[in-house]
Order: structure tokens, then sequence, then C-alpha cells
């Protein structure tokens, strides 16, 4: 099914017609067509469909489009599966991929066969008007550069655990997927406990290196006299205790991946090291002058600011620069606060497997507590609470009262923050009470609380020496609130 736009008049005989672009709709609900030839009509541009990636591929052998949308859920062959053998058979095609899944695995599978973009459901219409534009003219600038699919691996996708749907998180997955089948250096920033040893290893985990070691090392945790025979080795006798020849890391990790934890803490010394590695591809062991040639990624990480680092001249710029190649930010996670149930859920199920008769699920109450706190540790943090409320909680559900206390108060103080400029503290303190009143021992705790504000209020009154309203004022009460306390 095609539609073409054609000009309100004719052209003058001696200029042609503007060739149109073209886009391709692939998915197999037919109204997801419709609806797409309704959007596109601001755009000028010829609109196909598919209904399956088999249908696609046998319009693409005889019609050639522009920039294809495609869903990643279909029938018989799947968006991904249609993706990879149009890469085959024309590397030059810009495809977006639609899909309702925005896991980790489906946008960096997506952006490693080749994908320009892909789009979440429900959509975004300025987003999608925005990656259709671009897509079109990406079309044009492509026309004379060739591309290649990237071989698949055999990762199993279910090992990787980095969760969440947020934009921040989608961003960092088409990264991933854009820069894991090169050979570009890359540098992960983010704070401590946002998941950037993860987000190495799924760079490793699909790369063209997947297949070769993977090597890991905390730049913070190994003392400084030893931090270079670790990377490097050492020669029998280089220094006292070095009783054997030792192979460092580098010599490890040949033909793969060495992933530099917390490169901001590593001394200048051993920085200039690191800097011939990556200029010459070459070392020595401690104790030798002989060069050892080693083929390896490497893939940095720091909570520093890096940039900051140089100019106090704790780090070498000449490092930063290589190092800074592809520099993905990770966000952290009070930053992407959606994806928090999604993380506890996971949490949940990875520690049920050593806590069989863990809790299972967590209170609407307990949730919004974690929700509404800053999380200054991000993702370990918040594990770490998870796997203390399972093993506090009595029932199947943790409550509020598992969590630490300063996480059961975050959303009162959330709460009280939010008030302070709509209505003052007694917006915060109706709060307090509406949260007593529907508990079940109501009556007794309000008058409680009823009895404790009583003896705030008379106090503050004896401090404005009788000036009721100078009382109210301070304490933010309403007039109604006072004559219940007198």
């Amino acid at each position: 099914m095609t539609k073409e736009k054609t000009a309100d008049s004719p052209l003058p005989q001696d200029q042609e017609e503007p060739v149109l672009q073209s886009i391709l709709i692939v998915d197999d609900e037919e109204d997801v067509f419709y609806s797409f030839q309704r959007f596109l009509e601001e755009f000028p541009v010829r609109t196909f469909s598919a209904k399956s990636g088999e249908e696609a591929l046998k319009l693409l052998k005889t019609q050639a489009v522009d920039v294809i949308i495609m869903d990643i859920r279909m029938g018989k062959k799947s968006g991904l599966e249609t993706l990879k053998e149009i890469r085959k058979l024309f590397p030059q095609q810009v495809v977006v991929i639609m899909t309702a899944y925005g896991t980790c695995q489906t946008a960096i599978e997506a952006m490693k066969m080749g994908a320009y973009d892909y789009i979440l459901k429900p959509f975004n219409m300025i987003e999608l008007k925005s990656v259709i534009t671009k897509a079109l003219e990406a079309s044009k600038l492509t026309k004379e550069v060739s591309s290649q699919a990237f071989p698949a691996n055999a990762f199993d996708s279910r090992s990787l655990h980095i969760i969440g749907k947020s934009a921040p998180m989608q961003q960092v997955y088409k990264l991933i997927g854009q820069v894991a089948p090169t050979n570009a250096t890359v540098l992960i920033v983010g704070e401590s406990g946002s998941g950037k040893e993860l987000v190495a290893r799924a760079i490793y985990q699909y790369s063209l290196r997947a297949n070769k070691p993977f090597i890991a090392i905390n730049c913070a945790a190994i003392p400084e006299n030893l931090l270079e025979s670790e990377l490097f080795g050492h020669e029998r006798g280089s220094f006292t205790g070095a009783m054997a020849q030792r192979i460092g890391k580098f010599e490890q990790g040949d033909g793969g991946t060495v992933f530099l934890d917390e490169i901001g803490e590593m001394p200048i010394s051993t920085q200039a090291k690191i800097l011939r590695v990556l200029q010459e591809g070459e070392f020595s062991r401690l104790g030798s002058n002989e060069p050892i040639k080693t083929d390896v990624r490497i893939i940095a990480a720091t909570n520093k600011d890096l940039a900051a680092a140089v100019a106090k001249r704790e780090f070498r710029a000449d490092l930063f620069y290589r190092l800074n190649v592809v520099k993905i930010s990770l966000p952290p996670l009070r930053e992407r606060v959606e994806d928090i149930p999604d993380l506890i859920d996971h949490f949940l199920a990875k520690h049920r497997r050593y806590l069989p008769n863990a809790p299972t699920c967590i209170s609407s109450q307990a949730m919004r507590s974690l929700l509404a706190y800053h999380w200054p540790g991000n993702i370990r943090e918040l594990e770490n609470v998870i796997q203390r409320a399972m093993v506090l909680a009595t029932s199947a559900t943790i409550q509020n009262c598992h969590l630490p206390e300063e996480i059961q108060a975050a959303e009162k103080k959330k709460y009280f923050k939010e008030k302070s400029g709509k209505g003052g503290p007694a917006g915060g303190l109706d709060f307090l009470v509406q949260e007593i009143v529907g508990s079940d021992l109501r009556d007794h705790r309000l008058e409680t609380l009823k009895s404790l504000l009583h003896r705030i209020y008379t106090q503050v009154l004896e401090e404005c020496e009788g000036d009721e309203s100078k009382a109210k004022r301070i304490l933010g009460f309403h007039s109604a609130w006072v004559n219940t306390l007198k």
C-alpha cells in the first residue's frame, strides 16, 4: 500500500518535480500504518506499509525507501531478525525500531545491529517528529557511506543486569550499542554505585572481543606500590619479595578488554605507562626493559571530574584525552526515579535465591518512601536496603518499618518540602493527621497529636507574649487548627 503526495499546481516544463523521500512502516497492526499515514501528512514523503518482516524484505527488493520504521514484535519474524537481514542486503538503509519494551537488551541489540534509532510506544509526538526528521536527513547523508552489519555473538542477554527504561538510560543503551562493536576507548563517568562496571561489561559482552578475557581492576583498591605489578607484571628479583616472575593484567588480557575502575585514583607515575599502552600497544614488566606487545581494549571509569583533576595537575592531560574518546555518563538514581520499581523487582528476585522464605513484594507505603529518598549511594545502596529489608521482614511483604529510619522519613520530608511553598507547614501537619487518622489506632493517636500540638502552640504563644497572629504565623497554623487546640 502506498500514498503519494502531489503538488497543487503543475511545475514549469523546464523544472523537474522534486524527488520525495519515502518511509516504509512495518507493523502487523494495520491501525498503526493509518496512524503514521496521518501523522506523516506534514512531511513531504511517500509512505509504504508492510505487515511482516517477510513482506518488508520482499518490498525492499523492488522498491528503495529512505527510512524504515519497524515494530520489534511481529508474527514469525521479529523486528530484530528482519533488521539483521536488512543490514546484510542493504547496508546503507536507515532503520528506526519502535517498541513497547524499552529494555537495555532491546536497545543495545538494535543499535548494535545498525539501527539508526529506536522509539518507545506509546509515542511522544514531539520526539517522534524529531526522530523522523533526523532519520530522513541521515538517509540523505549516508547515501555515499557504506556500513557493515555487526555479526551477532553468542552472548545471552539474560545475563546482563542493567535495569531501567527511563529516558537517561535509553541514551546509555544507545551509546553501548554503537560503541560496543568498535575498538574505541571508552570513559564511563558516574557517581559511586551507579553501575559503571555493569556498563563496561555490557560493552565487552556486545563487542567482537566477547570470546576473549575481560579483566577488571579497581585502581583505588590496590596499594600504589603494588598497582604497577598488578597491571604490567614483574621479573623475579625486581623488588623485595619478588620471588618469581609475575604476568600482569595487560598480558593476561591480550586480545580482550581491560576495565580500569576508579582510574582517577591512579598515581601519576602509573598513568604514564597506561598512556604508552594506549599509544604504542606495549609495556614492560617491572625489572625489565624488554617491551611486550599487547592488543587490549581499555575501558575506564571514574566518579571524579577528570577535567578538573587535569586543571589541578592531579591527572595527566594527555591520558585524559586518550581515554575520553567515547564518554558515557551514567545518571544518578535520583535522576531516574521511574526505574526504582523495576530495580526493586530485580533485587527481590535476585536475593530470593539465597533467602527462599523472603518477601516477594513491597507495600505501597514502603514504595513511596523509597521513591522519595535521594539515594546518595545510588543503585548499590538500593540493593543493600532491599536485601536488609528482606532479612528483617517477617511476612511476604516488605513494610515501611523494615526500611532504615532515614528512608522511612523520606516521604514526610519530601511532603513538607513541597508544602513549604504551598500553604506553609500547615499542609505538612494536615498530611500527618491524615496519616494518623487512617491508622487502626486513629482515635488514640489523634488525641496524642492534639496534645503535643497544644503544648507546642502554648509554648510559642508564650514566646510571642500572647500574640496569637504571630504564633499562628510562626507555626503555619490555620485558625481552624488553633480552635481545636484551645
